[in-house]
This record gives structure tokens, C-alpha cells and sequence, in this order.
């Protein structure tokens, strides 16, 4: 090997320096990127409603394909309970809604809606067959209402008075029927 040879393979194996305005768009790239990233996970994640606060606005379609939004629950004490085939606490409650259900489906007055949150169709039909579950469930495609109502797991189960005006929030299973009654009871006043 001859002295040309060696200098020209160390000359091939010295690093190469990138250029001061190529580390430049590199690092802005980044920032962008950054931010775009950033930007979409604030306009995705939204802040839990309050007592007070209207009704977001959805469509729930049920499993049986009705619809269900604000404008056509105005009127109605409505009830929402956000459930799962795997949550065990909802199972937890479930009997204490159906008993309740069933006490304020004859008047009219009231709506149960139930919002499956992250399940499988089959799953979900098994679990209201288990626990004869009768009034309105559907499934949360894209977990959309759940974000909506800024939702931290469930069972959780939002309240609305007649004019859709949040009333009560509750985070985790409801102990009884008679929790359940009074908080709807309260919100017929």
C-alpha cells in the first residue's frame, strides 16, 4: 500500500460536517413537527364539563340505529352513563340503573342514555343481555362523546336537567338505587 492510498482511506473515514444552515432547517423541522403535535393533542383532550355547563354536543346512535343529540333530549331529564363490558365497577352499578330505569321509563320524563366506551359491539350486546339492561346504549365511536365530556374513566355519569344544563357528576359506580333516584329526583325540581 503506498502512502497516497493510506492518506486518500483516511481522508474517507474523517467525519463529514454538515453545514451550519442544514442543522438549521433540521432543528426547524423539528420545532414544527413539535408543534403541530402539540397543537392537536390540546384540541383533542378537553377539560371535564362542570355543574352549570350545557350539554356538549354529540349524536349517539344506539345499538338498535337511534339517534340521539341535545336538541331532541331538550325537554327531558337526561342521564348519562358512560360504561364498558370490562370495567368491573360498572357492573358494579348496573342492576341500581336498570331499577332506576325502569321506575322513570312509564313517565316520559326522563332519558337514560348509555355511552360503551373503547368495546366490541358483540361484548357490549353480551353485557346489557346479562345485566338486562333496556334503556338506550350505544357504542362511543372514536371515543368522540367521551372527549367531549372530558371523561377520566368510567363508570362516570353526568346528569342533565330539562333544559340541558348539567346538574351532577358522578366518578365511579353509583352506591345504590336511592343515589341514583335522588340525583334524578333533584333534577325533575
Amino acid at each position: 500500500m503506498t502512502n497516497d492510498q493510506t492518506r486518500a482511506e483516511v481522508n474517507d473515514a474523517k467525519p463529514r460536517h454538515v453545514p451550519v444552515w442544514g442543522s438549521i432547517i433540521a432543528v426547524l423541522l423539528l420545532v414544527g413537527f413539535l408543534g403541530v403535535m402539540g397543537a392537536s393533542l390540546v384540541r383533542n383532550s378537553t377539560a371535564p364539563i362542570k355543574v352549570g355547563d350545557a350539554m356538549p354536543e354529540f349524536v349517539l346512535t344506539s345499538f338498535e340505529g337511534q339517534s340521539y343529540s341535545p336538541a331532541e333530549l331538550k325537554g327531558r331529564v337526561v342521564l348519562i352513563n358512560f360504561w364498558a363490558s370490562w370495567c368491573t365497577t360498572c357492573a358494579d352499578e348496573a342492576a341500581a340503573l336498570q331499577t332506576a330505569w325502569n321506575a322513570y321509563e312509564p313517565g316520559g320524563k326522563v332519558l337514560f342514555l348509555g355511552v360503551d366506551y373503547s368495546d366490541t359491539e358483540p361484548e357490549a350486546k353480551a353485557y346489557m343481555q346479562y345485566f338486562g339492561l333496556t334503556y338506550p346504549s350505544g357504542a362511543d365511536l372514536g371515543t368522540r362523546i367521551s372527549q367531549l365530556f372530558g371523561i377520566t374513566g368510567v363508570p362516570e355519569t353526568y346528569v342533565f336537567d330539562a333544559s340541558g344544563k348539567l346538574v351532577s357528576v358522578t366518578i365511579g359506580p353509583f352506591k345504590n338505587v336511592d343515589e341514583i333516584r335522588s340525583i334524578v329526583d333533584g333534577a325533575l325540581e
